[in-house]
């Protein structure tokens, strides 16, 4: 007979990125949100930093009345924390807390894990400090509510994300037992400096040491911590099976379950009118922006590909993508016009003042033919290429930016006679970066296909919008979402399957950037019939990967957490 599951009757998640969108953990935790706070109604509560002083966050919505009987008692006891809404799906509850109190006792701290946990805390540097200061802040916040608001036959899940959460997680073990812990690593953060140090990660997995290598890459803290919390943590979690590989190696821990990423389609247009108007809205803006920049006509029978992500210019293969785009250059196969965009937030300076000037132009025409029913052979352009007609935003580095030195070295200048042109797109498209003024979602719904060639990815969730957004891709079997998508469809991905997965290895780069090449003139040549297909399969993958399925994941690791929390206090 199947033994019943346990379930939390409270889940406290804290995470560095909660209210605070720096990368894809966010994605993780704000779409998941929905799901949980649909079965646990306000017993799901994340907690995150608080370092909004002079602006308010856009992601939180305080709100005093929230909680109000603790949030006094938290006040008498010295915690300075904000209590509200997380204004994503599902609205969950949210508490901020301020870390900075807490730096004036932080050898005392680190002695304390040294002493309990044998956390390596001596070497710390950067972020080390600043993400256990909130890490402790976080722990001391459910130390309270749970003292405060909750009674002992009640069962409380502790989810911390990443390494940076690892120092509350053991504090929480040590001083309040019967709470079940569980710890998500969405990668090792010795797996992110080897793969980002330019060394093989793969073919030598089995040969790292991941102690020997922390001290080689100076990273005996955050190894200490993460291998530590791993240990420790009552069920030990991570993204991918790729990333689970890694663990076992480097960490000396198997994982007791994998949490794949899923994925909350709320935003995307729910009608096909609503989605028809967005993709062409899309395109428009997107083909202006190419045509002021580049100063050329750009029909919608043209190509719109484009890659994105965090700029971890070898990890998310950037330079695969710059590669593949200079091959297709010269490749007789490509039947169409292609504009490739790099959407990776640089270090950047200001939009281009020429660049703004060109489009508001063309949004005064575009009005004024309106007003004349103008038909499509009128609309306005402009027949002169920008100075540097590679970049839409002026950069701080602008001599050295990887991207913007690899088109300079493939001599890659948007030429007019060119039949692929790359833009560079260096910052986050939040809706107001002075140029495209789209988000991110109302952007990526216009492409015809999406390109994220990774080397390092332990999940990817760049490629799982896309499809979400009907439009497919092109990854590799080292993003774990790609290896999903193989075990999905029972074979490696192809481009009519919606998704195609390419081989990667520690060395096959020119092998990547040929078949990246090879798929786009493949695509270049298919017919609207054969392009709807693969967008029909896009989507109906993306079905697969919605919260509804994964949150199972989730409910298998709080019963593991649960068990070991009660095998402990009993």
């Amino acid at each position: 007979m199947a033994k019943e599951r346990f379930t939390p009757d409270f889940i406290f998640e804290s995470s560095w990125e909660v209210c605070n969108k720096v990368g894809g953990i966010y994605t993780v935790l704000s779409t998941r949100a929905k799901t949980l706070q649909q079965v646990l109604k306000d017993k799901i509560i994340f907690i995150g930093p608080d370092f909004w002083k002079e602006q308010e966050s856009p992601y939180f919505r305080e709100a005093n009345s929230l909680l109000a009987e603790w949030q006094w008692a938290a006040k008498e006891q010295g915690l300075k924390v904000r209590v509200g809404r997380w204004t994503v799906p599902g609205e969950p509850i949210a508490i901020l807390v301020d870390f900075n109190p807490y730096f004036e006792k932080k050898n005392e701290i680190y002695g304390w894990l040294w002493e309990h946990y044998q956390v390596d805390s001596l070497h710390a540097y950067g972020d080390y400090d600043e993400a256990s200061m909130f890490s402790y802040a976080a722990a001391l916040v459910v130390e309270s509510f749970y003292k405060h608001s909750l009674k002992p036959e009640q069962k409380v899940i502790y989810h911390a994300n990443e390494w940076m959460c690892g120092l509350g997680l053991l504090y929480l073990n040590n001083k309040l037992p019967q709470i079940g812990t569980v710890f998500t690593t969405h990668a090792t953060s010795i797996g992110r400096s080897i793969a980002g140090n330019q060394k093989p990660l793969y073919d030598y997995l089995f040969a790292y040491n991941g102690d020997q290598m922390a001290g080689e890459l100076n990273m005996q803290s955050k190894h200490s911590i993460e291998k530590q919390t791993a240990h420790y943590a009552d069920c030990f979690t991570t993204v991918s099976d790729i990333t689970a590989k890694e663990c076992v190696e480097l960490l000396d821990k198997p994982v007791d379950v994998v949490l794949p990423n899923g994925f909350d389609n709320s935003f995307v247009p729910a009608t096909a009118q609503a989605f028809a108007r967005k993709r062409k809205a899309a395109r428009k803006k997107m083909l202006q922006v190419a045509n002021a920049l580049l100063g050329e006509e750009l029909d919608d029978d043209t190509l719109l590909i484009s890659t994105s992500g965090r700029y971890e210019f070898r990890n998310k293969g950037i330079d695969v993508f710059v590669e593949a785009m200079n091959r297709l250059l010269r490749d007789r196969d490509l039947k169409k016009k292609v504009v490739a965009f790099i959407e990776v937030p640089g270090w950047v300076g200001e939009p281009r003042k020429d660049l703004q000037e060109r489009l508001a132009t063309l949004n005064i025409k575009h009005e004024t033919l309106n007003i004349k029913q103008a038909t499509n052979s009128e609309q306005p352009s402009f027949n002169t290429p920008l100075e540097v007609p590679m970049v839409t935003h002026w950069l701080h580095n602008m001599s050295h930016d990887n991207v913007l030195s690899m088109l300079k070295y493939y001599d890659m200048h948007n030429r007019k006679d060119e039949n692929v042109k790359v833009i560079f797109l260096p910052c986050y498209l939040d809706g107001n970066d002075g140029i495209v003024n789209m988000t991110y979602y109302d952007v990526v719904l216009g492409n015809d296909l999406c390109i994220y060639p990774s080397y390092y990815e332990p999940w990817g969730y760049t490629p799982l919008e896309a499809i979400a957004f009907k439009v497919p891709c092109i990854t590799t079997d080292l993003a774990g979402f790609g290896l999903w998508a193989n075990t999905v469809f029972g074979h490696d991905g192809q481009l009519e399957d919606g998704v195609k997965v390419i081989h990667r290895t520690d060395y096959n780069y020119s092998e990547v950037a040929d078949n990246i090449k090879d798929t786009v003139a493949e695509f270049s040549n298919m017919t609207k019939k054969q392009i709807e297909t693969c967008r029909k399969n896009a989507e109906a993958l993306s079905e697969k990967a919605l919260w509804t399925h994964f949150i199972e994941y989730y409910y298998e690791a709080y019963d593991i957490a649960l068990r070991k929390a009660q095998m402990r206090v009993h």
